[in-house]
């Protein structure tokens, strides 16, 4: 137990959440509560606030302060947090996080021991035992992805990046994974082999957040659903009440139908 945290303790709270830029809310009031273990998918079109909530799960972009003081965010039941102990509890695999690391033309074993300095690079600083390369190793094996450990980063596909960034999460054996569109970019094949990986730390114990705007990436394990619009909460609940052609069709604003098959779902314009 951390800190009194214990299987109760939810992994996310959000309380009355306001982000502001430019005058405009990117969030607006939004409450939301993820259990430990509770697999969710955070699903909304573009311009949502999908991206926006996981910077604020980042603590890349702060709310608005409660005029009584209460805390607006708590991550596994605590509002402050040092970066480096958070990712041993929450991994966080993004877009924005590969395109930082390419410029970075580390090998991908050093981004993954990075990942124990929450740091980009390894600095003259950081000291690298024995068991924490033992640990990076095994997370690229994890993966899938040990063939790549001397690869420099900035010369990986898309999907081999992927699985780079997430054994660097996994290295400290996190309770949860947040995964922000994981699967942009990737052809059909290396996405169906990337959600294949994903299910497969699900039934680990790892804990998925996935935030993405298609509904064919929720992979079964997956039973809540958040639906996230104009930066509020649309509806939440679970995953077969909301992934219905009506209730698709409210939050994109277009007519959906929906096939279900082999546990994932497919939805299609009309």
């Amino acid at each position: 137990m951390l800190g009194g945290m214990d299987a109760t303790t939810p992994l996310l709270a959000i309380d009355r959440a306001t982000v502001l830029r430019d005058g405009r809310a990117l969030l607006d009031q939004l409450s939301l509560q993820i259990a430990q273990g509770q697999h969710t998918a955070i699903l909304g079109p573009n311009g949502s606030g999908k991206s926006t909530l996981v910077k604020l799960v980042e603590r890349r972009l702060y709310p608005l302060v409660h005029d009584d003081g209460t805390p607006v965010v708590r991550i596994f039941g605590r509002e402050r947090w040092n970066v480096a102990e958070l990712r041993s509890l929450l991994g966080v695999v993004s877009s924005d996080l590969r395109r930082e690391f390419e410029a970075t033309h580390e090998r991908a074993i050093d981004t993954v021991l990075s990942g124990f300095f929450a740091s980009m690079t390894l600095g003259l600083d950081h000291v690298v035992d024995g068991g924490m390369r033992t640990r990076a190793v095994a997370a690229l094996a994890r993966v899938g992805a040990a063939h790549l450990a001397e690869r420099d980063v900035s010369t990986l596909s898309t999907g081999e990046a992927r699985r780079v960034l997430i054994a660097r999460a996994l290295v400290h054996q996190p309770r949860a994974l947040l995964l922000d569109e994981p699967c942009a970019g990737l052809d059909p094949g290396t996405r169906r082999r990337f959600l294949d990986l994903l299910r497969q730390l699900a039934r680990e114990g790892t804990t998925l957040l996935l935030v993405t705007h298609h509904v064919e990436e929720i992979v079964p394990e997956i039973g809540h659903v958040v639906m996230l619009r104009d930066g509020a909460l649309h509806a939440e609940g679970p995953k077969a009440g909301l992934l219905a052609g009506d209730r698709l069709s409210s939050l994109f604003d277009w007519e959906m139908e929906v096939a279900h098959v082999d546990g994932f779902y497919d939805a299609r314009l009309r």
